[in-house]
């Protein structure tokens, strides 16, 4: 199956109607070409209303963390951008609701067996981590990120960019000086 076919697939699934009928197709970017596929939660408000992954603050930052352009960070030849769910999930008390458990593992499997180019798996907080890492996860998320070496050469563990992160980043000063500069050296190897 074609990733054109995977995507009429998705947005034919009766568990996606509410967002079909809203005319909000599957958020995902994925080109057999791509070289680092980034798994993340679920698109933001802003980015499922403008069609446009990671089209906000927490975008911006990842784009930062990563050292590349918006252009490289766009280019689907560089970058393959696959949520755990294709589709803004809805506001809860604190935050965004989860992304939906069984959209990942039904329709990630077909989506990356065509992307045969992947030199790095890029994985954006604990739902993510928890989906791919299974049992390799440390106790924590922070344990996890902290430990992103272990997971290297192919996986590469972070904390979501959200602005909201703030005050985790201030209590990890490694994640700047340690884990963002190694980001930046296995993205530049995987998109030579």
């Amino acid at each position: 199956m074609t990733i054109d076919a995977i995507r009429k697939a998705i947005d034919a699934d009766p568990a996606n109607a509410a967002w079909a009928k809203r005319g909000e197709g599957p958020l995902f970017v994925a080109d057999p070409a791509a070289r680092i596929a980034i798994i993340g939660q679920a698109p933001g408000q802003k980015a499922q209303a403008s069609g446009i992954p990671w089209d906000d603050a927490s975008g911006a930052k990842l784009m930062l963390w990563l050292g590349v352009t918006e252009d490289q960070f766009r280019d689907p030849s560089l970058f393959a951008i696959l949520p755990m769910d294709f589709y803004y999930p809805g506001k809860g008390t604190s935050g965004d609701l989860p992304p939906r458990r069984d959209f990942a593992p039904r329709w990630h499997p077909p989506i990356l067996g065509q992307l045969s180019g992947i030199r790095l798996t890029l994985l954006v907080g604990k739902y993510a981590q928890d989906h791919y890492l299974v049992a390799s996860t440390r106790s924590n998320l922070t344990e996890t990120v902290r430990a992103f070496r272990e997971y290297l050469p192919d996986v590469f563990p972070v904390v979501h960019p959200s602005p909201l992160n703030f005050r985790w980043q201030a209590r990890n000063p490694w994640f700047e000086t340690d884990l963002v500069p190694a980001l930046r050296a296995a993205v530049a190897d995987a998109i030579v």
